[in-house]
């Protein structure tokens, strides 16, 4: 049924019983205009079908279109926060990398710094053999055979042992010279002239404090500690 089929009906019954009210009005002595009857009728009518059968078709795709719409949205939030998150954490992954790198590098460099000053180091035996040796002499030699950046420490384990005193010896246990080894004739085992030559002594008391904690430095934070090494 049309919506001019509809509503003409709905018009056509109010207007016949709005008719039929009238006349009866007019018998029973009421004059109220039968206009005004007609008019309140058609205006309270309304039906579904005032709707065209097209009209509710086209709410309905659009109320489906809304709804895809939405969950499209949803879809692209979802994957969006997805891929951001994938990003954070592949950054995140390239900092550690680089940063990793950079600490192997650096360690690199250091070993490579050691071993150039190690390489830079004289040996005892380069030294000409003296009768006697001043302080100033002593440590100069301590400079060139120690490694540059672990003279301090093997100095400051010198100047509370022996004073770089070569010649300094312990008269209640017998530690000897100027790392005050325990026995003395420990240091044979760097040269025959131990006693007499402190090259030969700062050769040993280096090779000790490098074997037992790694190095000069490691030495003193143990001396520091204990007051003995």
């Amino acid at each position: 049924m049309s919506r001019i089929s509809v509503r003409g009906f709905a018009v056509a019954s109010a207007t016949a019983v709005t008719t039929v009210g009238a006349v009866v009005g007019v018998a029973s002595g009421n004059t109220q205009p039968a206009g005004d009857n007609l008019e309140a009728a058609a205006a309270d009518t309304t039906l579904l079908a005032d709707i065209p059968l097209g009209e509710q078709a086209q709410v309905q795709v659009s109320s489906l279109s809304q709804q895809a719409d939405a969950q499209a949205a949803a879809a692209d939030a979802s994957a969006k926060k997805s891929a951001e998150e994938s990003a954070r954490l592949q950054a995140a992954k390239t900092a550690e990398a680089k940063k990793e790198a950079a600490v192997e590098k650096a360690e690199r460099e250091r070993e490579a710094k050691e071993r150039a000053s190690r390489d830079a180091v004289r040996s005892a035996s380069s030294f000409s053999t003296q009768a006697s040796y001043t302080v100033a002499e002593v440590k100069a030699m301590a400079r060139q055979m120690v490694p540059a950046d672990q003279f301090q420490c093997f100095s400051n384990i010198v100047n509370h042992e022996s004073t770089w005193n070569y010649r300094a010896q312990n008269p209640s246990s017998g530690a000897y010279g100027l790392v005050q080894a325990l026995p003395g004739s420990k240091m044979s085992s760097a040269g025959a002239d131990w006693q007499t030559n402190p090259a030969t002594q700062i050769k040993w008391g280096l090779n000790y404090m490098d074997s037992r904690y790694g190095s000069p430095c490691g030495a003193w934070s143990f001396w520091q500690a204990n007051h003995w090494y």
